[in-house]
């Protein structure tokens, strides 16, 4: 009984750790959400100048791009997490 309870309680703790969130994917995944929110947060910015400055068509434009560049990162960032592939992150960087 006692080596089934010490096998149980080595096999939550290894799940924990598991679930921790700090393998190389993860982290990967993070970045390439980052990376993607700051590209669309540019964008953003860029697009409310074109709205003050009344130019419509452009801000309607960037705002579209932005939420391409938010929605392909966010696809990346899974895709990463969920192959287990940080190197997801370096074909992705230089796409956004």
């Amino acid at each position: 009984m006692k080596i089934w309870f010490q096998a149980t309680v080595a096999a939550a703790g290894l799940l924990a750790l598991g679930a921790c969130g700090k393998n190389a994917d993860d982290q990967a995944a993070a970045n390439i959400e980052a990376i993607a929110d700051n590209h669309a947060d540019a964008l953003d910015a860029q697009a409310d100048q074109a709205a003050a400055a009344g130019n419509d068509q452009l801000h309607d434009s960037l705002e579209a791009q932005a939420d391409n560049v938010h929605d392909r990162g966010e696809a990346a960032a899974d895709k990463a997490d969920d192959d287990d592939d940080a190197r997801v992150e370096d074909q992705v960087k230089n796409t956004l």
